[in-house]
């Protein structure tokens, strides 16, 4: 048999330090009209210090509503969507029971006194951080656990401190408790978020197992938020809670208060041009583009960064440790177009989003309420976008009936279905630029023809290809014996060793002049050679000529080219 629930079994934490450098007087919020404040909460100074460097200064609706019944103890059943404030709602009512009801006696090493479920990995970790945040002013420890974490570095830092608040997914979880790492035998409030999404996602059974392992639900507090009330809802509410408060937070509310809602009406091929052209817009800040399938989030993060945009993908099959990193970007504006499933886009919560586009509408009503939930968060305002085509069209009467409101559709104008050239990439041809400006400067010197001798006026063009690589200048000349066995291998040697100079010279401006009259630019050691031209250089360098092919086989790194280019 377990005991009651703990309470009043102070362990002696006090908190008394922080009472004194800080007074709920340092927190001034003026009395308004229909706004409750969270001084007249009677919370603990600690957590209302942390409400106040959370940026809070009157609660939402659904945080006026639930708190006075959640304070009590008394059990709740809540339906809300996100962006509502229902997790500060939850998180304030765990952390002033665990303040003021602290434990006395020994612990063990992951023993969590507070759980919360969440069914996305960015849900939990979202949840996890606001937690953090509320409690920087007091002693309570905050654990998350989720799957794609490496598990020994989540062990290790639930074995350094106490665990007060474990936040987590049904399957992580339930890996730690299955190994005796967590023990949930002495939790006092269970909080089960988004229900909807976990039997969808069909972790109930998961979840099962969870509740299981926690006290009966007379000894412990239990919350269950859920965007839709279905039977299937009902039922698991009426399992795992006790005589709870039902509290409904009507959707439309958030839909026409503080989005502003479009829909435009247009084609599966025109979706993507539609799409780049309102990213580019002025007033699009920061963006959130919803599919319904992992592959065409993908295809749609791929044709974006082609397009030039600072975009990042959340899904399912995209490892946790970049996932955390694109929503850290995402949140610090380094990424302006945040690409997502419903599933991964659950558990962002990010403030300032501006717009949200739904690029193919959801198939369940209530993702679309979980999607336009991303932007005008908490009071503020932002825009939804949904394209509506011949594919899914049929899916806005049930969106429609959902929030019992017309959803007002229009043509987009014929600038934003202008589709953008994809940015032209030209390194590659300007690489082959150089090789065709070659061609005029062999024309630029056809002067030099005068000198070429007259008995090779034929194989003066073929000589394109006897110009050799520098590297192999010394090579050259034994290229050139090979032919010109009919000259005297020492003749044509000389010429060759003094053609090597020339060959230097080629990088130089002279080869331009080589380049365009090869046989020229051999001439012209030839005219240097004068005393050899005796033994026939022009004849030496006719066989060169002729070893075109030889000439070829070798790489030419500069005369080689130019000659080609002559060719």
């Amino acid at each position: 048999m377990r005991g009651p629930r703990r309470r009043g079994r102070g362990r002696g934490r006090s908190n008394n330090s922080a009472e004194k450098a800080w007074s709920a007087d340092q927190f001034v919020v003026e009395v308004q009209e229909g706004k409750a404040r969270f001084h007249d909460f009677d919370l603990p100074l600690p957590l209302l210090q942390g409400i106040q460097t959370a940026g809070f200064s009157y609660a939402t609706p659904i945080q006026g509503a639930s708190l006075p019944h959640t304070l009590r103890g008394h059990d709740m059943v809540g339906k809300a969507q996100t962006g509502t404030g229902k997790t500060a709602a939850f998180l304030i009512s765990i952390i002033n029971d665990l303040l003021k009801f602290p434990v006395e006696d020994e612990r063990y090493m992951g023993e969590a006194r507070a759980l919360i479920l969440a069914p996305t990995r960015e849900l939990a970790i979202q949840i996890g951080e606001d937690a953090e945040q509320l409690v920087q002013h007091t002693d309570l420890k905050v654990h998350t656990l989720v799957g794609g974490m490496d598990y020994a570095k989540q062990l290790h830092k639930i074995k350094r401190s106490h665990c007060d608040i474990l936040v987590g997914t049904p399957g992580r979880l339930l890996d730690f408790a299955s190994n005796k790492d967590v023990h949930l035998d002495q939790v006092e409030v269970l909080v089960i978020d988004e229900a909807d999404r976990m039997l969808d996602m069909g972790f109930i059974p998961q979840v099962r197992r969870l509740v299981r392992s926690t006290p009966p639900k007379e000894d412990r507090q239990t919350l269950l938020f859920s965007a839709t009330f279905t039977d299937d809802i009902m039922r698991l509410s009426e399992q795992w809670t006790d005589k709870p408060v039902k509290l409904e937070m009507e959707p439309e509310r958030v839909a026409t208060d503080t989005v502003e809602q479009k829909i435009f009406i247009t084609t599966a091929s025109e979706k993507f041009a539609l799409l780049q052209n309102i990213l580019k817009t002025e007033d699009v800040q920061s963006v959130m583009v919803f599919a319904n399938r992992r592959d065409i989030c993908r295809t749609l993060y791929e044709r974006l960064k082609k397009q030039g945009f600072k975009v990042g993908l959340i899904a399912g099959d995209v490892p946790q440790a970049r996932r955390m990193k694109t929503l850290e970007g995402f949140k610090s504006g380094a990424i302006k177009v945040m690409v997502a499933t419903d599933v991964a886009g659950r558990g962002i919560h990010v403030n300032g989003v501006s717009h949200v586009i739904n690029f193919t509408l959801p198939e369940e009503p209530e993702d679309y309420v979980h999607r336009i939930g991303r932007t005008g968060r908490a009071g503020e305002t932002g825009i939804s976008i949904s394209f509506a085509c011949e594919d899914d069209a049929f899916l806005l009467e049930p969106i429609e009936k959902l929030l019992d409101m017309k959803l007002s559709c229009t043509m987009p104008d014929e600038a934003l279905l202008a589709e953008s050239p994809v940015p032209a990439r030209k390194a590659p041809a300007a690489k082959k630029a150089p090789v065709v400006d070659a061609a005029p400067v062999a024309v630029a010197q056809q002067p030099a023809q005068a000198e070429i001798p007259l008995e090779q006026p034929a194989e003066t063009q073929p000589a394109v290809a006897v110009e050799i690589v520098e590297p192999s200048a010394k090579e050259e000349p034994s290229a050139q014996e090979e032919p010109s066995a009919q000259e005297e291998p020492s003749a044509q040697e000389e010429p060759s060793a003094q053609e090597e100079p020339s060959a230097q010279e080629e990088p130089s401006a002279q080869e331009e002049p080589s380049a365009q009259e090869e046989p020229s630019a051999k001439e012209e050691p030839s005219v240097k050679e004068e005393p050899s031209a005796g033994q026939e250089p022009s004849a030496g360098q006719e066989p060169s000529a002729q070893e075109e092919p030889s000439a070829q086989e070798e790489p030419s790194v500069q005369e080689g080219d130019i000659d080609g280019n002559k060719a």
